[in-house]
């Protein structure tokens, strides 16, 4: 079985519960620690929906403590 991807080859986008996305494909079951974000298409689709999405980098658990030391 050869495991050669294409343009075509579909992708999903995916987060951990750090809300850090990435692309995973579609035809395979999702590591560990990671969940569909609801988005599936071409590689580039999906890297330009989570360019579209992740416009804060930090991890959550960042997020959360620099939200907390700033209240």
């Amino acid at each position: 079985m050869s495991d050669q991807r294409t343009e075509e080859t579909p992708y999903r986008v995916v987060l951990n519960d750090e809300e850090q996305y990435s692309i995973w494909w579609a035809d395979r079951a999702l590591p560990a620690g990671w969940h569909a974000e609801g988005t599936e298409g071409t590689r580039e689709e999906c890297l330009a929906r989570i360019t579209e999405i992740w416009t804060d980098l930090r991890p959550l658990s960042l997020r959360r403590r620099m939200d907390a030391t700033a209240a």
